[in-house]
């Protein structure tokens, strides 16, 4: 074999390794956690040094409060293990996670734990009360919620990431940080710790709880399609938009279908106006076309439309049917809000279409599990 020929070989070998390495580092980026300093079996209260933990900040610039007041939520949050969830309605890695937060405030709340849902919006619709209460709503959360419209709170932790949960002691240091969905079991036992510091610190003996919230985890793909976004702020230096005519922002552009499809790209036809965070088509009709890899498909929408879809140009039957599609394969959507379209037992990729009618429908991204 020629020199030129070996050395080619090789270096293709390290190439196809290098990218399974990096498939498997940004699959697991869901699920990271910080390192915290919490006591575990063998320590004693006397040998915790708190200067090595930063106190929680003070919630600021927060436009609105739910399920709470600003005065009631100051008196809730003294001497109480406080977890901060730094969230926002229409990610679906924040949706998973609420059923164990929602478990953990009515589990530990009659123990002095407080959950704090923080809602940090990502797109302008989301900083609307009603629309957040809707959600609210939806997912079953009595426990605080404060609107942090202006970010101001999340630059307070200095959070980068959606969803962010911290946990703080009953004396205001935050003693855990976890960074995406899982780790439940792990965030449970820091609970759990954490009250029992505060009874001993305070020398009061109450009954501890020592199961777990039991709840089905998610698995993600390992190999699947990145979030795709339609605006053309969000989606900048990411190159997702397949169609020729690309983003042109504030612009009203006819985009004209594609014989050719590549893999993690969505295609428009249609008039589309080119907002900074969606597209929002002009025209009476539309399609979305998209050639993904994954197991679920979920949209963030806005506007009155009927969508009909197609997988693999075969209408999309019950085998690979979301949890918001009635029957069938049409969706009626309104709301601004996140849709679960595609779910199915495993990975594969699709050619997926949707057929739009409704003209002021906005699309914003398309997420996949």
């Amino acid at each position: 074999m020629k020199s030129e020929v070996k050395t080619a070989l090789i270096f293709g070998i390290i190439i196809v390794v290098g990218i399974g390495i990096m498939s498997i580092v940004f699959s697991t980026f869901d699920e990271q956690v910080i390192p915290s300093n919490v006591l575990t079996d063998g320590d004693l209260l006397s040998e915790i040094d708190k200067s090595k933990f930063k106190q929680a900040p003070d919630l600021v610039g927060i436009a609105h409060y739910l399920n709470t007041t600003p005065e009631k939520l100051s008196d809730d949050m003294e001497g109480k293990v406080v977890l901060y969830d730094i969230w926002t309605y229409s990610c679906i890695n924040c949706i998973r996670t609420l059923p164990y937060i929602t478990s953990w405030s009515d589990k530990y709340s009659d123990q002095e734990f407080l959950v704090i849902g923080i809602h940090s919006p990502e797109f302008e619709f989301e900083k609307n009360p009603e629309n957040v209460q809707m959600a609210v709503d939806k997912h079953g959360i009595t426990y605080p919620v404060v609107l942090d419209n202006d970010m101001e709170t999340w630059k307070a932790f200095e959070n980068r990431y959606w969803p962010r949960k911290y946990i703080a002691d009953h004396e205001g240091y935050i003693r855990y940080d976890h960074i995406g969905e899982g780790g439940y079991k792990e965030t449970e036992k820091v609970i759990q710790q954490l009250l029992e510091e505060r009874q001993t610190s305070l020398g009061i003996q109450m009954a501890s709880a020592s199961t777990l919230v039991d709840i089905e985890e998610f698995e993600h793909t390992m190999f699947r399609t990145p979030e795709l976004y339609f605006g053309y702020t969000f989606a900048q230096n990411r190159n997702q938009l397949g169609s020729e005519e690309g983003f042109q922002p504030g612009k009203i552009v006819t985009y004209s279908d594609n014989a050719n499809i590549d893999l993690h790209k969505f295609y428009l036809t249609g008039d589309w106006k080119n907002h900074e965070d969606s597209m929002e088509l002009i025209s009476e009709t539309g399609t979305i076309k998209v050639l993904y890899n994954a197991k679920e498909v979920n949209i963030v929408t806005d506007g009155n439309a009927e969508l009909e879809i197609f997988l693999d140009e075969i209408p999309l039957n019950e085998k690979y049917s979301g949890k918001d599609i009635p029957i069938g394969n049409s969706l009626i959507v309104s709301d601004p809000d996140l849709y679960n379209i595609i779910s199915s037992e495993n990975s594969a990729s699709h050619i997926m279409e949707i057929n739009i009618k409704g003209k002021g429908f906005q699309m914003f991204t398309f997420t996949f599990g």
